[in-house]
């Protein structure tokens, strides 16, 4: 039987967005097995899934225990293809399979370099140095936003790079709720029918930057709200960030979301304060659902952002800027009706549908896959 291994740094990273591929390895035939570590999570499509207890930081020596074991299983399984997600596990993964005199093609998806120009110096030299370190071993290398697709091409980071648009949202699990639903949502978040949300779902995280936001928030006019649906290391401190400046009881803290649908009903508009992106769903999720975006003009965001098109955007930090362009929606309805009937136009493409088959075909031209058994379907 032919044998693929998937690796990531977590659990939810692998249930979150690749098991649509999973299940199409298992249609053509294929043993799927997984690595990951994090907070385990059922992945039914995995024949197999062994935890790899990854730790974030990329010198860990944990990190080193998680490279060797990752190697015992690539040699005992004979994997015939690997595919690696998440910088920190691709790196050690692919760091398992170099030297090894009978490799498994390797295929390393790129979901957003940790590093852009501007990043600290360290961060160049540690993260990039890793990229090139296992760029020998990169048979396919696939990138999702123009920086990261000319980075790699300059530094020659795999034997073939090729340019994806993303990995496919599944906008199945998103529908519209009636005028009644929605003041529903709102009344029960505190909200009444004159209030302007933004939401914001996100990693609490130094580069998802949501006080930024808050910040901005405090700028805005009081019938302005701000949903945060997520959970991180710097939840508390924003929320104490908040009550800091006098904003807490117009900004919700829900936790993590297995919902979006809700929130992006209640909401008026989307924002992102995010240092960097791969190619982010909860802009590609909040088109789809019809809401005009705010965001940073950084990489990944400004692949799915055409400023005054598509969207506006505002500079990385800039919470002032970032509370003008917002305003600019609740002063002008008629310029955030444009904004979001273009976006949900230009959101289309990246469906999981449209997607999908053009990853699978990427696969197929590094070795072919087979036959599916029968056509794969979303998740």
């Amino acid at each position: 039987m032919r044998r693929v291994l998937f690796t990531a740094s977590t659990y939810s990273h692998i249930v979150n967005f690749h098991r649509p591929y999973l299940r199409a390895f298992k249609q053509r035939g294929w043993q799927v097995d997984v690595a990951c570590g994090g907070a385990a999570m059922a992945i039914p499509e995995a024949d197999h899934v062994i935890h790899i207890p990854f730790e974030k930081t990329m010198t860990s020596l944990q990190n080193v225990n998680a490279m060797l074991r990752l190697r015992r299983q690539i040699h005992a399984q004979r994997y015939e293809l690997v595919s690696c997600h998440t910088s920190l596990a691709s790196f050690f993964t692919r760091m398992a399979v170099r030297g090894m005199w009978r490799r498994p093609k390797v295929v390393c998806t790129a979901h957003g370099y940790l590093f852009v120009d501007g990043s600290p110096g360290k961060d160049q030299v540690l993260l990039g140095g890793a990229e090139a370190l296992a760029a020998p071993v990169t048979d396919l290398l696939l990138t999702m936003n123009s920086w990261d697709d000319q980075y790699a091409r300059a530094h020659k980071l795999g034997r073939r790079i090729a340019k994806i648009p993303g990995i496919g949202v599944d906008f199945s699990r998103f529908s519209p709720v009636s005028e009644d639903e929605r003041s529903h949502i709102r009344s029960s978040l505190g909200f009444g029918p004159d209030a302007f949300l933004l939401v914001y779902a996100a990693e609490f995280s130094k580069r998802k930057s949501q006080k930024v936001l808050i910040r901005a928030l405090s700028k805005l006019p009081d019938n302005v709200g701000l949903l945060l649906p997520g959970r991180g290391g710097l939840l508390d401190e924003c929320r104490d960030y908040a009550e800091y400046l006098e904003v807490s009881h117009r900004v919700v803290f829900p936790g993590q979301a297995a919902d979006m649908n809700p929130w992006y009903a209640a909401a008026d508009c989307a924002v992102s304060s995010s240092r960097s992106e791969g190619l982010p769903f909860n802009i590609m999720e909040a088109m789809y659902c019809g809401l005009p975006v705010v965001a940073t003009d950084v990489k990944g965001n400004c692949d799915l952002v055409r400023s005054e098109q598509t969207g506006l955007l505002f500079p990385f930090g800039d919470d002032g800027r970032c509370a003008r362009q917002v305003m600019r929606l609740l002063e002008d309805p008629e310029l955030a009706g444009r904004l979001a009937k273009a976006g949900q136009d230009a959101v289309r493409p990246y469906s999981l549908e449209a997607v999908l088959p053009q990853i699978l075909d990427q696969y197929n031209r590094l070795i072919p896959l087979g036959t599916p058994m029968q056509e794969p379907v979303s998740s």
